[in-house]
């Protein structure tokens, strides 16, 4: 109980670095736009047409896909017990990948317009699913740690080579498309797309949180939270099924971000500790500082040309992956 002021304070301060890097974000870019400019009377309102259709939802897009991320790695460590347990690093990122590479090659010629926007949403949640299956699968067996990520490496290597065969069989257009995509883009996102996947993301968000104590419990092993009460199977279900969406609303959005899932959870659990009703919280606004953080230098570093977020996130997560890997004790 005496630590609690001190994780309040905590959380209040990254609350605090959250909204003033949101308000950062909002007032920085190519173009000279801002609120404050817009409220001075600075700017045109074709200007601020711009920002609201384009720099906003770019914005909420990073916010929300860290979060996403950010959760959905949360989850699946407190499932699997480990902390080395990542949507990217066990394959369900690629997963979805694929399931949305094969939907744009396969699938969106049929389709019309409107229905093409959420096609990626609906591809990437079945692939992310289907390779979670097959995660929780193997873990049944009580495999090995370095057996699991090893495994995590050979569904990233076959997703990478299924991808590599649609650039190939797809046009100029589709191949810059897809390159962007598969590092990681957050610059091409309009409000009818982003509004529908956050719908989809709050009740996931709110499942999440009330998986809190089940997941607590796990900790201790599944036997023991059986006794105290915990539906295990049923829990176990519930996490692979929200990472699974989680997980393919990040990718079908911006493609692959990779360690956000593994470096924020971890870095939270070191600060907060690892009751799940405050990692949860703390890890989805962490994600989210870091997304926006990454996607604020993507767009500035190189002006006018873009880094794409994706290779950021990777250049700050990689090496804390390498720490990890070597802190971890068996």
């Amino acid at each position: 109980m005496s630590n609690q002021p001190v994780f309040r304070l905590r959380r209040l301060c990254l609350y605090f670095l959250l909204m003033v890097m949101i308000l950062t974000a909002m007032n920085t870019g190519g173009l000279p736009v801002s609120v404050t400019a817009y409220l001075r009377g600075e700017i045109t309102p074709q200007l601020w047409q711009i920002w609201l259709s384009v720099r906003l939802p770019r914005v909420v897009l990073a916010v929300l896909v860290g979060m996403a991320l950010a959760t959905a790695g949360v989850l699946l460590q407190g499932l699997f017990r480990n902390p080395l347990a990542d949507p990217g690093l066990l394959g369900i990122s690629s997963g979805a990948a694929v399931a949305v590479a094969l939907g744009i090659v396969f699938i969106a010629p049929y389709l019309s317009g409107t229905v093409t926007l959420y096609l990626h949403i609906i591809t990437a949640f079945s692939g992310a699913l289907c390779i979670s299956g097959l995660i929780f699968l193997l873990n049944r067996r009580r495999q090995p740690l370095l057996r699991l990520l090893l495994c995590g490496i050979a569904v990233n290597a076959i997703s990478m080579s299924f991808v590599g065969v649609l650039n190939y069989l797809s046009d100029d257009k589709e191949l810059r498309q897809f390159s962007l995509w598969m590092m990681g883009n957050t610059g091409h996102i309009s409000w009818t797309l982003l509004l529908p996947a956050t719908g989809l993301a709050i009740p996931a968000f709110y499942a999440a949180f009330r998986l809190s104590r089940p997941l607590d419990m796990i900790q201790l092993g599944e036997e023991e939270a059986h006794y105290a009460g915990v539906n295990v199977r049923r829990t176990q279900q519930c996490v692979l099924l929200i990472s699974a969406l989680l997980t393919g609303i990040a990718v079908a959005l911006c493609g692959i971000i990779g360690f956000i899932g593994l470096v924020i959870p971890h870095l939270m659990r070191m600060i907060f500790g690892w009751h799940h009703r405050l990692l949860l919280v703390t890890s989805a606004l962490g994600g989210a500082l870091l997304l926006l953080l990454s996607d604020t230098l993507a767009r500035t570093l190189a002006v006018p040309a873009e880094i794409p977020v994706g290779l950021l996130t990777g250049l700050l997560g990689a090496p804390y992956f390498l720490w990890l890997i070597f802190s971890v004790k068996e």
